[in-house]
């Protein structure tokens, strides 16, 4: 539960303390929270992890005076309850604001922001890369380059948005691959800040502007006689709602088998 600050009237000029969001009418509210890093990561199988994001009410007392009608919003105050409402990420305070209830009666318990914004990226259906080359049935030679490039959806590569509700909270998210790192399966990996672009005729024997390899032997020692080549996606995805905002991450596989045999050349 936060523990609040001693709450007081004010009829000088405004004032401000900790994450006051009033005039005349101050409370700085704290809520402990887990350290370590922010994002929550999930593989390919699935989403999981524990929520890093804690929110509760705290009850403000003694509680400011009828006056402070920002903070009653229309409520009877002696009638009334007067709760301040916040989460934390682990270090960062979001407070979502004061709000009122009958005398005696608990809160309504808002929903957990960040559990909104998993469940908003489960309804995405983020899949791995819908790789465009290489091709399984395609025909790669040793020395030449190999231009890699994947198809771009919203399910593939994003951008996707969706949301969730619960207990009067919405929550947004955006999801779009931020990066592709692709095991090429002679031991080299190759990282690619993007779609990749895909090959043109008039680019000859020329390397990929963006994203590329060049195998020196061929796959023929290699199990059936072809390269494994995995295409892992990242994806990052920025969520905001219920007064707090923050970032998830997902990460999605595709593999394809890869022939790369030896340039023949006709004399």
């Amino acid at each position: 539960m936060a523990a609040a600050g001693t709450a007081q009237a004010d009829d000088g000029p405004d004032v401000g303390a900790g994450k006051c969001q009033v005039v005349k009418f101050c409370v700085d509210v704290s809520v402990p929270g887990e350290t370590g890093g922010e994002n929550q990561q999930a593989s390919s199988q699935g989403s999981g992890g524990e929520s890093k994001l804690k929110c509760g009410y705290t009850k403000i007392a003694p509680e400011p005076p009828a006056s402070a009608k920002e903070l009653w919003k229309g409520a009877d105050p002696k009638k009334s309850d007067l709760y301040f409402y916040s989460c934390s990420d682990g270090g960062q305070n979001n407070p979502d604001g004061f709000i009122t209830v009958p005398n005696g009666q608990p809160p309504q318990q808002q929903a957990n922001p960040q559990e909104l914004a998993q469940q908003a990226v489960d309804s995405m259906t983020l899949l791995g890369p819908d790789i465009a080359s290489p091709k399984a049935a395609g025909k790669y030679a040793v020395g030449v380059p190999m231009w890699m490039w994947v198809n771009q959806s919203a399910t593939t590569f994003g951008p996707n948005t969706a949301s969730a509700t619960a207990g009067g909270v919405t929550v947004t998210a955006t999801a779009k691959v931020s990066k592709i790192v692709w095991q090429m399966g002679d031991g080299a990996s190759v990282t690619c800040n993007g779609p990749g672009t895909p090959y043109q005729p008039s680019a000859g024997m020329a390397q990929s502007p963006t994203c590329g390899h060049v195998y020196s032997k061929t796959s023929g020692g290699s199990q059936g006689g072809k390269y494994p080549v995995t295409a892992t996606s990242t994806w990052t995805i920025d969520w905001q709602g219920g007064g707090a905002a923050g970032q998830l991450t997902e990460v999605r596989q595709t593999n394809v088998q890869v022939a790369i045999g030896e340039l023949q050349v006709v004399r």
